[in-house]
């Protein structure tokens, strides 16, 4: 621009103490803005060149925040928030066969999924998540959901080899998928994903269906894969083969798969995934309270395998906190490495961010802060005492920032959280239906 040209317009212009982008790796651009048009990033600058350069709508300045991409939430079951706390301190097996199914096959019904939904937004919103990968039944309520408050979702299309409220045979699983696929084909915000549950809960004939169908829609697979030390000892049992080799055998191991968990692996699993492309998503807390075991963060990135980092459901974390899961995955990974350096900080918050995005095919849209990206960011205030004095911001985020410092929040350039305040959700009216389902859960009976 000259000095003689006028300003361009612009929607929003974010003016923030620093500015995180992600990509470029490891920069922190201090005094910078982005400007907002349409939803659309159009730049990254120096506030003052900002100012000469953008006549904007709407301008807001947050001089002691940093402002990053908008948390990527790899993995979730966000229906599941509605059973928080439901059933703690079991192990894996017990803690689903137990009770999660049987509570689940008593509640589960479209109600359940919108409300456990909705509650999931608002908590996501308010800890700087604007994005997540989805797996649980009903993805058409699901999807509708997501699409009504404005957030960001991959969907997954549940395929498992026992009839649910959702389906009950194989067929309807797939037919129902197709429907799902077609009806939000095209959306700006929501996309799907086959999300067949695991190698113990589904056949070789329906993974094979479901690597034909994905290859043919062209969307990811979404699957918990080496889970616990149990699932491969069966899997070795049943099929002679590890969990990752039979699906390697069904011709699923390859750029389209999403491998939630991924505790035991051998160095030969790790070099697969690095070759095929594979996303691994690292849970980290709920696989310790789960004691499913370590996913070996540090091997999986240092070989060059997309990383990212997911929650997992609520009923086995028990929040939706992707602050608090970056910084166990952080220090989980130097323990398991045996490395100080292992996932440092700005590795860690890249697989919060641009490696979820990423792992689950969204990376052309979000993740990162670059001109044309999709306007999904997150503003931090780093002024609170918790977080001063502030000599590194991105160890600050990493390491001592609670998601309670999350003050704004933007989708697609639109406002959904301003001062703590969600802009377009009633909290309370939330609240109140969160407790009235846990009168209808509590008077459940498990056998």
């Amino acid at each position: 621009m000259t000095e003689s040209s006028p300003p361009q317009t612009c929607d929003l212009l974010i003016e923030a103490g620093f500015v995180v982008p992600v990509e470029p790796h490891a920069v922190v651009l201090e005094d910078h803005a982005v400007a907002v048009r349409d939803g659309v990033i159009v730049a990254v600058l120096p506030t003052a060149e900002a100012r000469r350069r953008f006549a904007a709508r709407e301008t807001v300045s947050r001089p002691d925040a940093a402002l990053i991409p908008g948390l990527v939430n790899a993995h979730t079951h966000n229906p599941m928030t509605l059973l928080r706390g439901i059933a703690d301190d079991l192990p894996l097996k017990v803690w689903l066969q137990q009770h999660i199914w049987p509570i689940e096959g008593a509640v589960m019904s479209p109600a359940f999924v919108e409300d456990g939904v909705t509650l999931a937004i608002a908590e996501l919103l308010r800890g700087g998540v604007t994005c997540v990968n989805e797996n649980y039944f009903f993805p058409d309520v699901q999807a509708a959901t997501y699409r009504r408050h404005g957030f960001r979702a991959r969907v997954g299309l549940p395929v498992i080899d026992f009839p649910t409220a959702w389906a009950g045979s194989d067929d309807e699983y797939f037919d129902k998928a197709g429907a799902v696929h077609d009806q939000w084909r095209d959306d700006p915000l929501v996309a799907t994903a086959f999300a067949p549950h695991a190698p113990y809960t589904v056949n070789d004939a329906n993974f094979e269906r479901v690597r034909m169908l994905a290859d043919q829609l062209d969307v990811p697979v979404h699957l918990h894969l080496h889970e616990t030390a149990q699932e491969v000892e069966q899997s070795l049992k049943d099929h002679g083969q590890r969990p990752i080799a039979r699906l390697d055998r069904l011709g699923l191991v390859n750029d389209r798969l999403i491998a939630v968990h991924m505790t035991q692996l051998t160095e030969a699993e790790i070099h697969l995934c690095a070759e095929r492309g594979v996303g691994v998503v690292h849970c980290p807390e709920s696989n310790l309270k789960l004691a499913s075991g370590f996913c070996p963060a540090c091997a999986l990135e240092r070989a060059g395998v997309t990383l990212a980092i997911g929650t997992d459901g609520v009923a086995s974390n028990n929040d939706l906190d992707m602050f608090g899961e970056t910084r166990t995955a952080a220090l989980l990974a130097k323990a398991v490495a045996d490395d100080a350096a292992a996932l440092d900080a700005f590795s860690a918050l890249r697989a919060a961010t641009l490696g979820g995005a990423r792992a689950i095919g969204f990376d052309h849209l979000v993740g990162s802060i670059e001109p044309g990206k999709q306007a999904d960011l997150a503003c931090v205030d780093l002024s609170a005492l918790e977080t001063q004095p502030l000599h590194h911001v991105v160890s600050q985020l990493v390491y001592a920032t609670g998601r309670h410092q999350v003050d704004d929040v933007w989708i697609a350039g639109r406002a959904k959280l301003r001062g703590r305040q969600l802009v377009d959700m009633d909290a309370a009216a939330i609240v109140a239906n969160a407790r009235q389902w846990r009168e209808r859960i509590a008077g459940i009976r498990i056998s």
